[in-house]
């Protein structure tokens, strides 16, 4: 699979709040750090900002439960990254 390992039977649906990058994660917590983000951090930060608005940018859409489910999900969130095969939709 794309985003977690085969035989997968619990994750977490993410979408970014910064860039809107939509992802699996085997994470389940509330908000995590996006992976597409995490490249482009400036550890810096100004008096206005805080170092959590920074690193969970990534907010908890959906846990998805069951291989069958997790598998469907990886598969439809993968073809727009990678162009793949559609013909099993």
């Amino acid at each position: 699979m794309f985003y977690v390992p085969d035989g997968t039977t619990q994750c977490g649906f993410y979408e970014c709040k910064k860039c809107g990058n939509r992802f699996l994660s085997l994470q389940t917590m509330k908000k995590i750090l996006c992976p597409d983000c995490e490249r482009d951090i400036d550890y810096e930060i100004g008096p206005d900002e805080s170092l959590d608005d920074l690193l969970d940018t990534a907010e908890l859409l959906q846990i998805v439960e069951g291989e069958e489910e997790v598998a469907k999900m990886d598969g439809l969130l993968s073809l727009a990254i990678t162009g793949g095969d559609e013909e099993w939709i």
